[in-house]
């Protein structure tokens, strides 16, 4: 199959690559003539802008907005809904709010043009171990664009098959799903990121705990100087608590115990916020959740803690996000 893709940085460009290893083409823009030179040179067909992109695409039209959330995707859309064609379909990847995308939808539709929300979870890593999916809108259009989403997607891998699965493998268990209409992708997305801010605040606060054990607020009998890399790396066999987190966790230790490199200046991105919005609306207590973004926000106020500098680490890992200077 064909797709466009507007938007070339630590995600978009990937997916390019990964779509062209799985025998499909790409028509890729970005405002970075270089991001496309270094594709156009990996076989995807350049172009340098929305209306070149579209004309070198066939109908129906496929294109996938990977931007950041907010005015630049919004504007993106606008200029792409003034060019496609009736039964032409665009796509949502980046972290958007997903009441935006009900909107968009209904917007987009009163045109003839289809729109999908696609909550994207791999970061730099997808590459190689893809994406896991959350796609809102028609049904019909997700099947029509389902040739896509498989080659994104990880495959089943050799996860073990979960308890009571059997028969043909569905597609969540290849790592991607349709959840249901419009927004409803992104709404998926929304909480897993709400998720994860309060698993890597609880991976944060542990190491915190276990490096500060032999700290000088505690009577010499009772101080243990412990080896945080050791034992981030004895949990990923066999523990409970092992995860992908705490792969990066670990990684980052082995590097550097103390990392010094860090701040602890952990930035939030909006779906953190808007996880605890939809609580508020949905009178669901997520306190767990509230607080690690709490943490986020002191930490950038504050000198940064250990667990903060560990924060930092993983979303460096997982997202190649680096640190911001104190608000």
């Amino acid at each position: 199959m064909q797709l466009g893709i507007i938007g070339l940085g630590r995600m978009g460009g990937n997916i390019a690559r990964r779509l062209m290893r799985a025998g499909h083409s790409t028509v890729v823009h970005d405002r970075n003539r270089e991001a496309i030179t270094t594709l156009e040179s990996e076989g995807a067909v350049g172009a340098h802008d929305l209306g070149a992109l579209v004309q070198k695409l066939k109908a129906p039209r496929a294109v996938w907005v990977m931007l950041p959330a907010g005015e630049i995707t919004e504007q993106t859309i606008a200029q792409l809904a003034d060019l496609l064609e009736p039964g032409d379909a665009i796509i949502d990847g980046g972290n958007t709010f997903y009441k935006d995308d009900v909107r968009r939808a209904a917007e987009l539709g009163k045109r003839g043009l289809h729109y999908l929300d696609v909550g994207t979870s791999g970061g730099v890593w997808g590459l190689d171990r893809g994406y896991c999916m959350m796609i809102g809108g028609e049904k019909e259009v997700f099947e029509r664009l389902e040739p896509l989403f498989k080659a994104l997607a990880p495959g089943v891998g050799d996860i073990p098959r979960t308890q009571g699965r059997s028969g043909e493998h569905e597609r969540a268990e290849h790592g991607y799903i349709h959840a249901g209409p419009p927004g409803a992708g992104h709404y998926v997305k929304m909480v897993h990121n709400g998720i994860e801010y309060g698993l890597m605040q609880a991976y944060a606060e542990g190491f915190d705990l276990l490096r500060s054990k032999g700290g000088p607020e505690l009577p010499q009998e009772q101080r243990f100087d412990l080896n945080v890399a050791e034992i981030a790396e004895v949990w990923r066999r066999g523990s409970v608590v092992t995860s992908w987190l705490l792969d990066l966790t670990a990684d980052a230790l082995v590097a550097d115990p103390q990392l010094t490199e860090f701040s602890g200046s952990v930035s939030d991105s909006g779906e953190g916020r808007w996880t605890i919005d939809a609580a508020v609306e949905q009178a669901v207590p997520v306190p767990v959740l509230s607080s690690a973004l709490f943490a986020r926000f002191r930490s950038r106020q504050q000198q940064g803690t250990y667990g903060d500098k560990i924060l930092s680490a993983m979303r460096l890992g997982f997202g190649g996000h680096v640190e911001k200077k104190k608000d």
